[in-house]
């Protein structure tokens, strides 16, 4: 199965959401998930070297918004790299090539991909089985918008995300798809 991660750039070596990340490549790898991630710095990094480290295949989606902003390139554990020209194309490849997606702790970005993938799950426009969000974050603000505009999310709409306290509780998860 292919698996996209998506998450935040900030953590560092060191951090808890980098050593989450990195334990959650191991985990993808070592049941043959084959891992997609934004190819960059923090979680991308973490997940892209727990991946390698553990055996597995790792792919990079990059793009040249990114490279121009932040002046990086992908990380030294990618091992395919699928390049797009901007930001929309880089969350669409993303998207667009994975059976599976796993989001753990990010911001904006982080939230723009769940939104995306989520509503692309809606309109059936992809045939992505799952979208798993990692820890209580996620689950408290998916809820405080379902809270907001209960007679715009119908339960329906809700059956297409599904909360893991963990990212053990994440990989057990995938086996249900």
């Amino acid at each position: 199965m292919r698996v996209t991660v998506f998450g935040s750039a900030h953590p560092k070596p060191g951090d808890a959401g980098y050593q989450e990340a990195y334990q959650l490549g191991r985990l993808l790898a070592e049941k043959g998930h084959v891992v997609l991630n934004g190819g960059y710095v923090g979680t991308m990094e973490a997940v892209s070297r727990g991946t390698a480290e553990a055996g597995g295949h790792v792919i990079g989606v990059t793009c040249d918004d990114i490279e121009k902003w932040r002046n990086d390139k992908p990380n030294r554990w990618v091992h395919e790299v699928m390049h797009n020209t901007d930001l929309i194309g880089r969350i669409s490849g993303l998207i667009r090539n994975c059976d599976a997606a796993i989001a753990l702790s990010g911001g904006v970005g982080t939230l723009a991909e769940i939104a995306l993938t989520w509503n692309m799950i809606l309109l059936e426009t992809i045939p992505v089985p799952c979208l798993l969000l990692v820890g209580e974050s996620w689950h408290n603000v998916i809820n405080a918008f379902y809270d907001e505009m209960p007679e715009l999310v119908p339960d329906s709409v809700k059956g297409y995300i599904h909360f893991c306290p963990t990212i053990e509780d994440a990989v057990a998860e995938l086996n249900n798809f």
